[in-house]
């Protein structure tokens, strides 16, 4: 019987926004991609079964580091906060060890250049931070009761005082939801009907919740969130949420001038996270949302994928 000829192709993982190991958002990142289909790409996605993975491709303009494609277990999506921080952090620690130090690099991606600096502990790479591909956009508002119905919760439980649920994006569009206390953040939890009668909408299909309240006791934090994906499944840590929030927030609060947000996520579900969030303006430009965190790397191994015919 013969056998299909396969290609290795080596994979790292890393914790994301956190500098333990198990706690965070995990990310797979497959190095030297190129040969893998996008059907090969949804299925190693599917099979990694994190929340994203990342497939590092040679660039198109060799000034970027790379081509990244970011494929969640059932689609591709254009761009993604999480998967970015830690695949930098992973290709950093590589290049690290063949000598070379790395202060930024630049990602092609569906939703554009991403710009990506490196952040350092004592010289050693502990993390990333990003800038988002687009400015803020303000999309569809939904009402209370449908988008409290979204996470298990009655109107009363969100507070629409400085915003209305609304679908935003910086690069990736979220249902993003002010709740009014910390309470209500643990008790939410995704409703299939609900989803099903509200999303997709304008390019989101997922629900992102945060609270004011009980902040900053709780770990230090201005906020703290809650992400919750079209598969009825949690989040532990969503960077492009989190910079769409931030963006959104800056704009709202004395003409957007700036702001710097610490966010923790992921604690509801024993993965606790903290985003750094902040929100430049330099004169009349638009303000650029970054995020960034620590990263701890995981696991390494390599996949053994069948050659296409």
């Amino acid at each position: 019987m013969s056998r299909t000829p396969t290609t290795p192709y080596r994979y790292v993982t890393a914790d994301v926004f956190t500098d333990r190991m198990f706690l965070g958002n995990p990310v797979a990142v497959v190095l030297d991609a190129a040969g893998l289909s996008a059907a090969q790409m949804q299925a190693i996605a599917r099979e990694f079964n994190y929340t994203e993975t990342t497939f590092v491709l040679p660039p198109y303009n060799p000034a970027h580091a790379a081509a990244v494609r970011i494929f969640t277990p059932s689609r591709e999506v254009p761009f993604a906060g999480h998967p970015n921080i830690g695949t930098t952090f992973i290709l950093a620690r590589g290049a690290a060890a063949r000598g070379e130090v790395l202060d930024r690099m630049v990602f092609e991606e569906a939703a554009g250049l991403v710009a990506i600096n490196l952040l350092r502990d004592g010289g050693e790479v502990s993390g990333a931070e990003l800038a988002s591909p687009e400015p803020l956009s303000r999309r569809a508002q939904v009402p209370a009761e449908q988008a409290a119905a979204c996470l298990s919760l009655a109107a009363g439980d969100l507070r629409s005082a400085v915003h209305k649920p609304q679908v935003i994006s910086v690069g990736l569009p979220f249902l993003v939801v002010e709740l009014a206390t910390r309470e209500a953040l643990r008790r939410a939890k995704p409703d299939r009907a609900a989803f099903d009668a509200v999303l997709p909408l304008d390019g989101a299909t997922a629900v992102y919740a945060y609270t004011r309240d009980g902040c900053p006791d709780e770990a230090g934090c201005d906020l703290q969130a809650r992400m919750f994906t079209p598969r009825m499944t949690e989040d532990p840590a969503t960077g492009s949420a989190t910079a769409a929030t931030a963006a959104l927030l800056a704009e709202l609060a004395d003409g957007g001038a700036g702001l710097t947000l610490r966010v923790g996520q992921g604690v509801d579900m024993g993965r606790s996270s903290v985003l750094l969030a902040r929100v430049n303006r330099q004169d009349k430009a638009e303000a650029i949302a970054y995020v960034g965190g620590q990263c701890v790397s995981v696991m390494e191994g390599v996949l053994r994928v069948a050659n296409q015919p």
